[in-house]
């Protein structure tokens, strides 16, 4: 994998994850609240899901 793809990805999640804080900091505040009230199980499962997500995308792209 050529290096400037990966960091052309990693800038890509850095602007992602930081749309929703910008644009409702309130929401995203309440939605923080929400997942630190879930088990450590529940925070797995959607991690799992995310990661396999991801790479299924990675898949259907590549």
């Amino acid at each position: 994998m050529d290096t400037d793809v990966f960091w052309a990805a990693l800038a890509l999640m850095l602007v992602l994850e930081g749309l929703f804080p910008f644009l409702s900091p309130g929401g995203w505040r309440q939605t923080f609240l929400k997942l630190m009230q879930l088990r450590d199980g529940q925070l797995r499962f959607f991690g799992l899901t995310s990661i396999l997500l991801g790479l299924i995308l990675l898949w259907l792209v590549l």
